[in-house]
């Protein structure tokens, strides 16, 4: 799908500036968190004396067009702004887990960068709070899903700059010439993903892992499970409703109509192009590739209500941009995150439509944004906002490998399920306790 425009390209020397520049901090991003400090470093002591610069961090990106974008907005804010240069460096690699981590233990790591606020990051001194920037007009204009998404202690620590979501795919010849309707509920897509299985072509795709990071988090929240109290500091998903929710996935797990060992992964939409699958969860950037694939012979729905006690259920992700409390240019850096990412509806709606498919997390943005405006986008838009869920920043790496090896366990070794989410929810009080202490 064709995004908005792109803003004013920058002209073509400062541009080439800009990319070399690009080029040297990619060269030191391969050697490490340690290089690119380093860069950091190197690239500050060569700007004019009474110039700001500020270095903005930003992971790998797959889709094609993403880091010259990043690239010319940083430039384009320089232009703007003469005393202020944005050095934008493209991590390649871990970095979530490696490279980021390790440069904010230093005194020299990025002054803005994108992840997402943690209660880890917040008690290190890592990252600053962004309550200024929160006008009441502009809180009216983020979901306050996203507002508390950055939430910690009661301040504000980020700026969402995409939000992402999952769909259940499915494709409409297939369903209809079965004369089987869309599911809204477990026990129809268990049924549904049967009746549509033929050898062939297999019910359903949750991935090659048979559904276990798909759905540790959607089954629970599709049977009105919350994962953590934050407000409370209580782990709640240790219950009979998760128990419950577990069950209909072992038995999804069981049915043999989930296709297991595609190409590619869940995230990836080849399978369902292929026609390996008649349904398939996946994510929202998935959507132009299956246009592209199978024009309008597709549909989503979100995944599906557990029963009639619970509810339909999608992921709330995305990335979020901060800044640097140890940076030495704290508020010259928080008028550029002012600047890109609240106030810069087409940069905005460039980074978020144009190379990939996501939605704006300014709610003024997407509603103005024409790719969005009608169809399965249109759709899928209103699915993210009636039935996202966000874990929140209280939720730890560690505890996601609780919980998912719990489900692991349950699915493939045959674990009891009651005793199981039991063991993983006192697992994960105890890491909250000791993340709280």
């Amino acid at each position: 799908m064709t995004g908005v425009k792109s803003p004013t390209m920058m002209d073509a020397s400062r541009y080439a500036r800009q990319l070399k520049l690009n080029r040297r901090h990619m060269i030191a991003a391969s050697a490490g968190a340690a290089g690119l400090a380093a860069a950091g470093r190197s690239a500050r002591s060569v700007r004019a004396q009474d110039a700001v610069t500020l270095t903005q961090w930003y992971h790998q990106y797959g889709e094609a067009g993403t880091q010259e974008a990043a690239a010319r907005y940083a430039a384009e804010y320089s232009e703007v702004n003469p005393d202020v240069t944005v050095e934008m460096v493209w991590v390649p690699g871990d970095y979530s887990a490696t490279a980021l981590p390790a440069a904010l233990l230093t005194d020299d790591g990025p002054d803005v960068f994108e992840g997402s606020p943690s209660l880890a990051m917040v008690d290190a001194g890592q990252i600053e709070p962004l309550d200024d920037l929160f006008t009441e007009e502009v809180m009216a204009d983020f979901n306050p899903v996203n507002i508390a998404a950055a939430t910690i202690n009661d301040s504000i620590y980020g700026v969402k700059m995409l939000d992402d979501l999952g769909l259940l795919y499915y494709r409409r010849s297939i369903l209809d010439e079965a004369g089987i309707a869309p599911p809204t509920t477990m026990d129809e897509l268990i049924a549904a993903a049967q009746a549509l299985d033929t050898g062939r072509v297999k019910g359903l795709f949750l991935g090659n892992d048979g559904g276990v990071s798909a759905l540790i988090h959607i089954a629970p929240w599709s049977a009105g499970v919350e994962f953590l109290d934050a407000a409370n500091n209580e782990i709640t998903f240790g219950n009979e409703r998760t128990v419950v929710a577990y069950q209909k996935v072992r038995e999804l797990h069981g049915s043999g109509a989930l296709l297991v060992g595609a190409p590619t992964d869940w995230w990836d939409p080849s399978a369902f192009n292929q026609g390996l699958t008649a349904m398939q969860w996946t994510g929202l950037w998935a959507m132009p590739g299956i246009q592209a694939a199978l024009g309008d012979d597709f549909g989503v729905v979100p995944w599906p209500a557990l029963d009639g006690d619970g509810s339909p259920a999608t992921f709330w992700g995305g990335w979020t941009e901060m800044v640097n409390a140890r940076g030495q240019h704290i508020e010259e850096s928080k008028e550029f995150v002012r600047w890109l990412w609240i106030e810069n509806t087409a940069a905005q709606q460039d980074w978020n439509l144009a190379y990939g498919f996501h939605v704006p997390p300014r709610i003024s943005a997407a509603e103005s944004a024409e790719p969005l405006q009608s169809g399965a986008p249109a759709e899928a838009v209103t699915i993210l906002n009636e039935h996202g869920r966000v874990l929140g920043p209280l939720w730890t790496g560690a505890m996601n490998t609780i919980i998912t090896d719990a489900l692991s366990n349950i699915l493939n070794s045959g674990a009891d399920i009651e005793e199981t989410v039991a063991t993983a929810a006192e697992q994960c009080q105890a890491e909250l306790d000791r993340n709280l202490a």
